[in-house]
């Protein structure tokens, strides 16, 4: 779920059911990170714009029908709220609760891709069996937190996340896992797939004995999407910032229809008699995600 709510907060204005709904108010939680003497040189009608562009009464919306719920009930009710419709296939591939695995899937729509896997994986394996690895920023999505595991800690917090991602690998939980890190590319010939996949997640695997099941999520952002993310490469800016238009990406699919493939387990013991090295086996996996489903062109 890379980038969704990205560096955004929540001001818990709200009581309901006693617990704080949670909304977004990015004027307030800009104003609490810039100076008070420069706040006076930022016009209104940007916080406005932001606003828009981060679809934030959309997000409130959402929140306030779905929150307090927690984990896979709040996904269930994010997707039934934008009325999307999720079909599993290959649901013969989940292993028992008792097999432990890690869960390896492709990253195509940046938020709602990884709220339908915590629905999904949710219902099957119950939200205390589950460790979805994120990117820390990601923490700050409260619904989430309860299946949340941040990866990316730097400075003195960056021990204690290696010694949390280790106890979960080593416990009972199901691992899930984004091996790409960053949401689906455009590449030559208009396919949109995965950048390059990290090997920790197959270095862990056999580390901990953990089977390895691809999983690949059918679905596409808009044109709009990838085409930001093509000119702004072309022009060499290296700020991400068509990250930003993921949460309108998210408030885009209303109404649409997703395919989660569950593929073949892969044996821990296959991976260990390989004789591949971590990289070459993390871009093979990547490259099998895609047989199960031709991927759209756009």
């Amino acid at each position: 779920m890379a980038g969704l709510y990205g560096s955004y907060a929540y001001d818990n204005t709200i009581i309901m059911d006693k617990r704080p709904l949670l909304q977004l108010d990015i004027e307030g939680i800009l104003k609490k990170r810039i100076p008070l003497r420069k706040q006076k040189f930022i016009p209104g009608f940007l916080y406005n714009a932001l606003a828009r562009l981060i679809h934030q009464d959309e997000l409130n919306e959402i929140l306030r029908i779905s929150y307090p719920s927690q984990g896979s009930e709040f996904s269930r009710k994010v997707l039934k709220h934008l009325n999307i419709e999720v079909k599993l296939e290959g649901a013969e591939n989940l292993p028992t609760p008792d097999h432990r695995v890690v869960f390896a899937s492709n990253h195509p729509l940046g938020g709602l891709d990884g709220i339908a896997l915590i629905a999904v994986l949710g219902q099957r394996y119950g939200d205390e069996n589950i460790s979805f690895l994120v990117n820390d920023l990601l923490m700050n999505v409260e619904p989430l937190s309860n299946v949340f595991l941040p990866i990316n800690k730097y400075g003195s917090q960056a021990r204690a996340a290696a010694e949390a991602i280790n106890s979960a690998y080593a416990s009972d939980r199901q691992i899930v896992i984004f091996p790409a890190g960053l949401v689906s590319r455009l590449h030559p010939g208009g396919e949109v797939y995965d950048l390059k996949w990290q090997k920790a997640f197959v270095q862990k695997a056999i580390e901990n004995d953990r089977d390895i099941v691809p999983i690949r999520f059918v679905a596409l952002n808009r044109k709009r999407f990838y085409r930001l993310a093509k000119w702004r490469k072309k022009l060499g800016i290296k700020v991400n910032i068509e990250q930003a238009t993921l949460p309108a990406e998210l408030c885009a699919s209303r109404g649409k229809r997703f395919r989660i493939i569950i593929g073949k387990p892969i044996s821990v013991s296959e991976l260990k008699n390989s004789g591949k090295s971590f990289p070459l086996l993390a871009e093979k996996i990547h490259d099998l995600i895609y047989t199960l489903h031709i991927p759209e062109k756009i």
